[in-house]
């Protein structure tokens, strides 16, 4: 899908697409939302040493560029496989400039993870290996369990097919007992899917711009 650069209001780059009508970030500001949800209300709940995270929407890398600092920042070894059926652009992705808004020296880390191969594992860090998968994500067979999940896909308005029951009893099978899945949209419609596929859900409150946002876990 072809798209544009634009910055959000903490400075940071997202991408918007014309054919959906429709931002891979929030407008309030695309790194303090991942971090908010992804990272604070999602990774930071795994008190595990070695963590598996799944994420269901690679985008722009954002997502896997903070677990990469947040790994390095902790010394835990992070797995973190992501699954994208609508590759960014390299070219465009490596014009983010989410590396300079957060550490420059990081920089060639975060093109690594676009430049690399699709379908293969990488080891980024020492503490960070990264495997992209360009599937579908109701095609996708896992290997390992996980212990995170990062529900990041398009919004129930734009794929509505990822938001339902039967894909959340598919993530609840992929997750070990006490996995967190955190995702930016608290829609009812989504909040009951989650439950009804046997998760465990919260409603936390979202960053600047969102109310909330939702955090299931996987009981026993």
């Amino acid at each position: 899908m072809n798209s544009e650069l634009l910055i959000t209001e903490d400075g940071s780059n997202t991408l918007y697409v014309p054919e959906i009508d429709e931002c891979y970030h929030s407008s309030h500001g695309a790194i303090q939302e991942s971090r908010h949800i992804f990272i604070e209300a999602g990774l930071k709940q795994c008190e595990k040493s070695e963590i598996n995270v799944l994420e269901v929407g690679f985008g722009t890398g954002l997502n896997a560029f903070l677990t990469m600092i947040e790994a390095e920042r902790s010394s835990k070894q992070i797995q973190y496989v992501s699954l994208e059926k609508y590759p960014v652009e390299t070219e465009k992705a490596l014009l983010l400039n989410y590396p300079e808004e957060l550490f420059p020296e990081k920089r060639c880390s975060f093109e690594l993870m676009h430049i690399s191969t699709w379908n293969k594992k990488v080891q980024v860090t020492p503490f960070f290996s990264l495997e992209k998968i360009e599937t579908d994500f109701t095609q996708y067979i896992p290997v390992d369990k996980f212990d995170v999940v990062f529900f990041d896909a398009f919004s129930p308005e734009k794929q509505p097919e990822m938001w339902t029951q039967e894909r959340f009893e598919m993530l609840l099978k992929y997750c070990n007992p006490g996995a967190v899945l955190t995702t930016y949209c608290a829609k009812g419609i989504v909040r009951r899917a989650m439950q009804a596929a046997g998760f465990t859900v919260e409603r936390l409150a979202g960053p600047p711009g969102k109310r909330e946002i939702l955090r299931g876990t996987k009981i026993g």
